[in-house]
Order: structure tokens, then sequence, then C-alpha cells
């Protein structure tokens, strides 16, 4: 059985009482399609709603760095097992980018879901007829040793990573010395 750490390992020098990363907020074109797809695809769990958000002066660009005149039309939160919240919100804002940035671009990001069994997660993504990059990446030498990866999208073009490293990956030499890993997460 697994416990919680007593005390965490923390850098002196980063920010004082860190305890982890709460969430992860992004925005999508429609927060009822995300919604759908992180629940019955993927497996989230929605926890609340919110929304409409929108203010008559300065506050948006302020507190949040978009337009001043911008709408938050929706905003759910999930949580999907073991790992960071999303919070997902919907904007209505004249001058939005309405294409997802790729991964070189600055900004640029991809959530990745670890799964036990990468072949059974695979075969449920293509049921879903969800786009797949490429083929399985399984990694045998190096720090990855032991990871299989593969990039797919999200219907509105969010990029997403399956991966799995059931054995623990090569890098791993001791067990004080891992990164977090979703499937003993307080190890």
């Amino acid at each position: 059985m697994q416990t919680k750490p007593s005390q965490l390992d923390v850098s002196p020098h980063g920010l004082p009482g860190l305890r982890g990363t709460d969430h992860l907020g992004f925005t999508v074109p429609d927060v009822d399609q995300a919604t759908d797809f992180f629940v019955n695809v993927i497996g989230c769990k929605q926890f609340y709603r919110d929304g409409p958000f929108q203010s008559q002066d300065n506050w948006m660009a302020d507190y949040l760095n978009v337009h001043p005149a911008a709408v938050i039309r929706k905003i759910r939160w999930l949580r999907c097992a073991n790992g960071p919240n999303f919070e997902i919100f919907e904007y209505e804002v004249r001058d939005q980018v309405t294409s997802p940035p790729k991964n070189s671009d600055v900004g640029g990001h991809h959530l990745a879901f670890y799964v036990d069994d990468f072949d059974a997660a695979l075969q449920h993504l293509k049921r879903h007829n969800l786009r797949i990059l490429g083929e399985p990446t399984v990694r045998t030498t190096g720090p990855n040793a032991g990871q299989t990866w593969l990039y797919f999208l999200a219907p509105w073009g969010m990029q997403l990573e399956l991966v799995s490293y059931p054995d623990g990956k090569g890098y791993e030499n001791d067990f004080e010395n891992r990164l977090w890993h979703p499937a003993m997460p307080y190890a």
C-alpha cells in the first residue's frame, strides 16, 4: 500500500511551500464538445461548471492578459485519475487565434495520458476515429528505455499523447530519483 510522503523534497531555490501542479488550463473552441471528449473518450470526471465572465473595464487584460472585451463563455473543471486537474475555457473575443499551436510554436504543448495497457488504449482511440499521428514509438535504449508513446489529436486539433512504461524507464536507477509517475503518485 502506498502512503503519502510526510516531507516533500523540494528545491530550496524554488517557490516556498511548493506541493505540485494543481491544474492545467487550456482554451478550446467548444467547451461542451471538449467535455464530452474528455469524459466519454478519455475517461475524466467533470466536477463543476462556471461562467460566463466579462468585464466592462480593463480587468480581463490586467488579470488574464487577454483582450479587455474578451468574454469567458464557459469553464469546466475535470479530473483525469491521478494528475493535475483540467480547467477548460471557451472564450469569445475578436482577436482570438483559432488554430491550436504546433509543438514547435512558442506556447506549443501537449497533454500526455499514462495508461497501463498501451495496446488496449490505442485500440480504444481508433474505435473513436481519432487522428493518430504515426505509429507507436517503442524506446529500447537510453533514459526512456521501456517507454512506448504515440501522439493523437483531439477532435478540435489539440495535441495529446498516449504513453506507457509499466516496468519503468531506463534512467530509473533507484527509488529516490524518479520523475513523478501517475501509477505511483506517492512514490
